[in-house]
């Protein structure tokens, strides 16, 4: 796993941010309207050999990666860069692979005379007109008739209407112009194919840039303008869609990640991840504008703030290709139907999602202990919940050093590194045991290791990594719900001893546990993140009682009470009144990366495996554009989602700071979850109301299971206010 910027993309990032930012100013985009072209721009970029860069070397080129042209695309996007970047580097890159006398000749006048060479983006054998990006400033366009590709230099100046945003758009009819054949040894449809799918990648990233740089001026705006005497940006209304569209920007950028991942690894799924990225982009860019429009409200109509000017971009760089749904079903149709895609070259990527779960040692010795031991007439596999609970699997799993891997060996772990940490836990989900009760340990465990006294470790490590006892959590009370630190159990101290008086709610898992992390109330008397202090509280001592509630996720939780319980000071974690940092550390590993992603997987398969049987209007249900737009959609939310946890992950890992990435990865992922499952099951019913393990019955579970999804471990509107703190900058929010 790798997922910090490269050491050799960090001068490339660097640089363009600045280029741009120098170069594309406001002032520069609103000169250039309304065509959108900067000659000024365009003469800096080919002083630089911009445009060149993605170019073979043998054809005069920079060779540039992929990736390192994203990141500079994503710097013009922030800047709105007028000038057709994406379509240049595409098309010269096209030429530089062509090879023949007629490219060799473009790519000098683009180099030597500063002659713009745009892209249809669409193929010209129907001969229509069609609106080319940069066509408007183009001394030609280079085309593909689904045979031969073919420059056609027109004989004045394209029709350049005025449209939505700044593309330099361009009305090009084929046929009206001069035409010159590009022969040569080159399969003309595989390099012209490439190359759009190249563009989408690029233009994905202007749209993220975009994104990102439309919502720190809503944030930075939220922040200075007020409204019933406090900044706008404390109120939710503004905060969370805000929140949400800097997740789904993350998210973006992180997918983008991902796909020239799969594209370079030439994964099954890499052309349909293309499309999804192209339509997640484009959506992402339309909501970010929308809500920052709204921030500014009516001075955001204006034409004096900038925000408009991303506004109409937003969409107009996207729509230069079609409808972004249209994509998205033809990421379902390379997904779903195997319908073949031409990848472009990506040249290095050095980011890596991925553990080595292949081959991993100590995975496959965790994959060998589990086959020998699960069986699926006894055990309840893959329900994520308490009930599936078997001692005789913790245990064995304990024995064997694997409920907790990377911790050191002298508490029980077998002392393994992240990598195949994480190939464990892919391990267990993959033949569905999802382990609740480890995972709750595990988090107990972690912060009696950081802060717990000697005597407590000698006590409860070995045992809890051995599996012979487990921990719960004890944080929701019943009137305080998702406010953890509103917290009224009290611990008095007297002499060495605490005294705790006090309820929980929701404390699932403790009619199974020896222990539980208990957040109380040392101090009344100051603020109330101030006077709380966190216990790990033996449940077999005299006061506690433990009462069940039961769920429609056929899940039993319980309510936990606590009557003049008294317990030494040795079971304290972390200072006294210091619960609020020792809180930061239990609720970053609970908030840090939802894991629904696999059941998402499991249920996208199911319903894809039943529309392949089914059939609607005379043919498979799989073959119908809704049906694979919204198994594209899932198969998309699940890839964001991973990858927004193994962000969390990598960050632990690489010491980097944390801007409420756990919550981020809670929000987007469990909001996903719900909707989905609920979309999966509207999809295949009725089949998918009849309950089971198998086939639809997971998605009737995972309907089920969703629900309480978005509840656990915070709630989305409190995980929501956090991301806009700590990501966007904004004031602590208020309802």
């Amino acid at each position: 796993m790798q997922l910090s910027l490269p050491e050799d993309s960090v001068p490339v990032k660097d640089m363009f941010e600045r280029f741009f930012a120098d170069e594309a100013t406001s002032a520069r985009v609103r000169a250039a309207e309304p065509v959108g072209f900067d000659a000024e721009l365009w003469k800096e970029l080919l002083a630089l050999e911009v445009p060149f860069m993605r170019m073979p070397a043998d054809a005069g080129g920079g060779e540039m990666s992929l990736f390192d042209a994203c990141l500079m695309m994503e710097q013009a996007g922030r800047r709105l860069a007028p000038a057709p970047l994406a379509e240049t580097l595409v098309a010269l890159r096209i030429l530089g692979l062509q090879g023949s006398f007629a490219a060799r000749e473009w790519i000098g006048k683009v180099r030597e005379k500063g002659a713009v060479l745009a892209l249809a983006l669409r193929s010209v054998a129907d001969g229509k007109p069609q609106l080319v990006p940069g066509g408007a400033v183009a001394a030609a366009i280079l085309t593909f008739d689904g045979k031969d590709l073919a420059i056609e230099i027109p004989s004045e100046p394209l029709p350049a209407p005025v449209t939505l945003g700044g593309a330099a758009l361009g009305l090009f009819t084929p046929g009206k112009s001069t035409r010159i054949l590009l022969t040569g040894n080159a399969d003309a449809e595989q390099i012209w194919s490439a190359g759009i799918e190249e563009w989408k990648l690029l233009t994905s990233a202007a749209l993220i840039g975009l994104s990102r740089e439309a919502l720190e001026m809503a944030a930075a705006y939220a922040c200075e303008r007020e409204a019933f005497g406090q900044p706008i940006g404390t109120y939710q209304g503004i905060a969370h869609p805000l929140a949400n569209d800097v997740i789904d920007a993350d998210g973006a950028a992180l997918l983008q990640m991902w796909t020239l991942r799969a594209i370079a690894d030439r994964a099954a799924d890499a052309g349909g991840l293309i499309s999804t990225l192209f339509w997640w982009a484009s959506r992402t860019a339309t909501n970010s504008v929308a809500h920052a429009i709204h921030t500014f409200a009516g001075y955001g109509l204006s034409n004096e703030y900038d925000i408009q000017l991303y506004h109409r971009r937003a969409k107009a760089w996207a729509l230069a290709l079609g409808d972004p749904e249209a994509e998205l079903e033809r990421g379902g149709r390379r997904l779903f139907m195997g319908e073949e895609t031409r990848l472009p070259a990506t040249g290095p990527v050095e980011v890596d999602f991925e553990s080595p779960d292949v081959g991993n040692p100590l995975a496959e010795e965790l994959r060998e202990l589990l086959s020998s031991i699960l069986d699926p007439d006894k055990h309840a596999l893959f329900e994520e919940n308490f009930e599936a609970h078997d001692w005789d699997v913790h245990r064995a799993l304990g024995r064997a050093g694997f409920l907790f891997p990377d911790w050191p060996a002298k508490w029980g772990g077998r002392d393994a590194d992240a990598d195949s940490t994480r190939a464990c836990r892919r391990i267990q989900s993959e033949l569905g045991w999802a382990g609740l009760a480890g995972g709750v340990t595990g988090m107990a465990g972690v912060l009696v290791q950081q802060a717990g006294v000697p005597e407590l470790q000698e006590e409860v490590l070995l045992g809890f990594a051995r599996g012979e006892f487990t921990s719960c959590l004890g944080f929701t009370e019943p009137s305080g719900g998702s406010d953890v630190f509103a917290a009224k159990t009290r611990a008095v101290r007297d002499g060495d001893e605490w005294v705790i008086n006090g309820q929980k709610m929701f404390t699932s898992g403790a009619d199974l546990a020896n222990y539980v992390l208990l957040l109380t109330r040392t101090d009344p008397d100051v603020p109330k993140h101030k006077g709380l202090t966190l216990f790990l509280v033996p449940l077999n001592v005299p006061g506690v009682e433990i009462q069940p509630i039961h769920t429609f996720m056929d899940e039993r939780t319980n309510a936990t009470f606590y009557s003049d319980v008294r317990i030494p000071d040795r079971y304290r974690l972390g200072p006294i009144n210091g619960g609020v940092r020792m809180m930061a550390t239990a609720l970053s590993m609970e908030q840090g990366g939802s894991h629904y992603y696999h059941q998402m997987r499991k249920m996208v398969d199911a319903v894809a495996d039943w529309a392949r049987n089914e059939e609607r209007d005379g043919k498979p249900l799989i073959a119908h554009p809704d049906t694979l737009s919204r198994l594209a959609k899932v198969h998309t939310h699940a890839a964001i989602s991973e990858a927004l946890a193994a962000r969390c992950l990598w960050t632990r890992i690489a010491g980097e700071q944390d801007l409420a990435f756990g919550p981020a990865s809670k929000v987007f992922t469990t909001e996903a979850f719900i909707v989905d499952s609920a979309d999966l099951l509207n999809l295949s019913a009725p089949a998918s109301l009849v309950r089971g393990k198998e086939g639809l019955g997971q998605v009737e579970m995972g309907y089920r299971h969703s629900t309480a999804s978005s509840v656990y471990g915070g709630t989305s509107e409190v995980l929501r206010s956090m991301v806009a703190e700590r990501r966007l900058g904004l004031p602590r929010s208020r309802a």
